[in-house]
């Protein structure tokens, strides 16, 4: 790397100490985009005539379904020898540390679920969407309800990404950029402490990107009365967002997909191209059945 003129240093956050626990912020953010999903979601219930009485359960599924989706991702895409190694941390939020107690584990301490992975939570939620539309809204489909679920998961993706700039977590490769950013508490597994892109941050603003332009086909367009349309738009644009900042990211844990497959592609790129398929599947579908009309 060239010798710098200018970066950003941040200093990173521990989180906010609770006394009795530390309050992430990658936690918080995720609570934050479940909370604005709800509020999203209210709105267009209302605008669509749809029952209020659903948006609890929905709630319920959508954070099941996310968290259970994600947690498992991370460690089947990212680290499968874990659910062997270390089962514990698979599926509870705690970590293995030496002296510390939570509850009525030894030697393990609360940090909350660090590790998610977002085509994981994909899974999860399109799983869960399934079962709630089976037994909530019998009168609609399934891309029905994903149509307005996708443009709160924009938001919320968006969230997530500034939440783990503020852990410092998934940094950007090496840059000279002016904007570059040293990220003094990053992890050693990333390498040097050296200026970075900020990878968080790209991808965060391409998500505030796709939520505004659906958002504005939901509210200004006949476009919402295509099922599947704004799901199949926002699927592609998101993972393609994924799929080009990818390129700037280190990698994160074990790239044990990519290996297998040498593509000379990282995980989440590899994982991103079927659900970028999928996305324009489900377009050219809605485009057909609205000719055939």
């Amino acid at each position: 790397m060239k010798e710098q003129l200018a970066y950003i240093t941040y200093d990173g956050s521990g989180g906010i100490d609770l006394g009795f626990m530390t309050l992430h912020f990658y936690s918080l953010m995720w609570i934050l985009a479940f909370l604005v999903g709800w509020f999203l979601m209210k709105k267009m219930f209302i605008k669509d005539n749809v029952s209020l009485d659903l948006l609890d359960p929905l709630f319920l599924y959508t954070f099941i379904g996310a968290i259970a989706g994600a947690r498992l991702g991370e460690y089947l895409f990212y680290d499968p020898s874990a659910f062997i190694e270390r089962p514990l941390e698979v599926f509870l939020p705690i970590q293995y540390s030496p002296g510390d107690s939570w509850l009525f584990l030894d030697d393990y301490r609360f940090v909350g679920f660090m590790g998610l992975a977002s085509h994981g939570a994909t899974l999860g939620l399109l799983i869960a969407m399934y079962l709630f539309t089976k037994k909530y809204l019998k009168d609609k489909s399934m891309l029905w309800l994903v149509d307005r679920l996708a443009i709160a998961v924009a938001i919320g993706g968006a969230f997530v990404r500034i939440g783990n700039f503020v852990n410092s977590e998934i940094v950007g490769k090496p840059s000279d950029a002016p904007w570059a950013v040293l990220f003094a508490q990053q992890s050693p597994d990333y390498g040097p402490i050296v200026p970075r892109h900020p990878a968080q941050l790209y991808e965060a603003l391409g998500y505030i990107l796709l939520f505004i332009i659906t958002w504005f086909i939901y509210q200004k367009t006949d476009k919402k009365k295509q099922p599947g349309f704004i799901f199949g738009l926002f699927f592609f644009i998101l993972w393609l967002i994924r799929f080009v900042v990818e390129f700037f990211k280190e990698d994160q844990g074990v790239e044990w997909v990519a290996d297998t497959l040498n593509l000379n592609l990282n995980n989440g790129q590899i994982l991103s191209i079927p659900f970028m398929l999928m996305g324009l599947i489900i377009l050219f579908i809605t485009n057909k059945k609205t000719i055939k009309k």
